[in-house]
């Protein structure tokens, strides 16, 4: 018997209900059977035609995605306890996580993190990151959208509680995904706070960054690879590093800290290039000639690796190297375009491995949630066979873990980074 509660409901397919009970959070709009008048972004009961209760979550009534999972407990109560008790577990998995990792001599590893990560913390469509005292805020559904003035209010008051006092809230509601929840896309400081200057310095594993928080990508900086960036630093030293697809230059500086010889810094990005410099003079590196520890190319990355292959090319860039980092943007956005992907991903890495030597090292990732783990994996090995080499796994690492992963989510599971040396 379908039980009483105050909440409109949604009758959701058998299909539905047994993603539900895996513990995916998401019910399409194909998956409704039947549903109550609601508002859009109201706080719905999820039910299957059985009767029993599978969660209330949050509806959004023109996206495919019809309703997000917010809690699969029946004594919830959705008052602003239950929002301060979410945002204060998210925070403290933060300081849990995060908290002993720090490099001897840096900033705490929670200065700069992803505080808030959608689904895997229970906010789904609410992203917030943290740099320093400045929190930026994506917004992506309408139920967030509703509820972010009370959300951003809570957050301040959680971090304050724990030492940090926040100076401003950036909001980058400017993505395409608010045009399928009907939100209109802006971005600004909340409620008037913070700073008319978006640009600010940060660090990172005892690194400074320049940000521009209003043109940059995402929230501003890619902090989900955190940790990768010191997996390629305790291998840099003495090292020739290629960093491609580099932005503003967090792998080829971390390399550079753990002391490599010299970094070729390579971006299609002219304005990305133009930071990943001025960050490279802000830690104190050399660009300047005959001294140079690191230098900087314009170009397409699956141009420019191939024509390493010419040595007198080579040589001028800086090379031979014996250290790639592959990070590039993802090559798939959606599973009807992954085999594409898998062939992309095949081929730079056959690329580069053609360009490294016996002992050297290949530092290569994906951060589309499309291109599973196996399917990284494979494509990898195809690569390495096509070649002839054979492959030595040093490390296999995923996106930091303040970007959790959630089980029975596997949307929540994007980023797959594995370091191998040529044998």
């Amino acid at each position: 018997m379908r039980q009483t509660r105050p909440y409109p409901q949604l009758i959701v397919s058998r299909k539905a209900a047994k993603a539900l009970k895996s513990g995916h959070p998401w019910v399409y709009a194909s998956e409704v059977l039947k549903a109550d008048e609601v508002e859009n972004g109201d706080i719905v009961d999820l039910f299957e035609d059985s009767g029993t209760w599978q969660g209330a979550a949050l509806i959004s009534t023109q996206s495919t995605i019809r309703a997000r999972v917010i809690s699969r407990n029946a004594n919830d109560t959705f008052d602003e306890a239950f929002w301060r008790r979410r945002l204060q577990w998210a925070w403290q998995h933060r300081v849990a996580t995060l908290g002993m990792r720090t490099l001897c001599g840096a900033e705490p590893d929670t200065t700069c993190c992803r505080v808030l990560f959608s689904e895997a913390d229970g906010v789904p469509g609410l992203v917030v990151d943290k740099y320093e005292d400045v929190l930026v805020a994506q917004v992506g559904t309408v139920g967030m959208e509703r509820l972010r003035p009370l959300l951003y209010r809570l957050l301040l008051d959680v971090l304050r509680e724990d030492g940090y006092e926040i100076a401003g809230i950036y909001e980058r509601n400017d993505g395409t995904v608010r045009d399928k929840e009907g939100l209109e896309r802006y971005k600004g400081w909340w409620d008037g706070s913070g700073s008319v200057d978006t640009r600010l310095t940060v660090r990172e594993n005892g690194l400074r960054y320049g940000l521009d928080l209003e043109n940059s990508q995402k929230t501003g900086f890619f902090l989900d690879q955190k940790y990768n960036r010191r997996a390629v630093r305790d291998l840099a030293m003495g090292r020739r590093v290629l960093d491609c697809f580099c932005h503003v230059g967090p792998f080829g500086l971390n390399a550079l800290a753990g002391g490599a010889e010299f970094v070729r810094f390579v971006d299609v990005s002219k304005t990305a290039l133009e930071l990943a410099e001025q960050n490279t003079r802000l830690n104190g590196f050399s660009i300047e000639r005959p001294e140079a520890q690191a230098a900087f190319s314009c170009a397409d990355v699956l141009e420019y690796l191939p024509s390493l292959r010419n040595g007198q090319r080579m040589r001028d860039e800086g090379g031979p190297f014996d250290l790639i980092v592959l990070d590039p943007p993802a090559f798939t956005k959606s599973s009807s375009t992954v085999r594409n992907a898998a062939r992309g991903y095949r081929d730079i890495n056959a690329t580069a491995l053609r360009l490294l030597p016996r002992g050297g090292y290949l530092a290569t990732c994906s951060c589309s949630q499309h291109m599973t783990r196996d399917l990284l994996a494979s494509a990898i090995a195809e690569a390495a066979h096509s070649v002839n080499r054979q492959l030595k796994q040093v490390e296999e690492r995923q996106q930091a873990p303040d970007h959790p992963i959630l089980w029975g989510f596997p949307q929540s599971h994007y980023l797959d980074f594995f370091v191998f040396q040529v044998v």
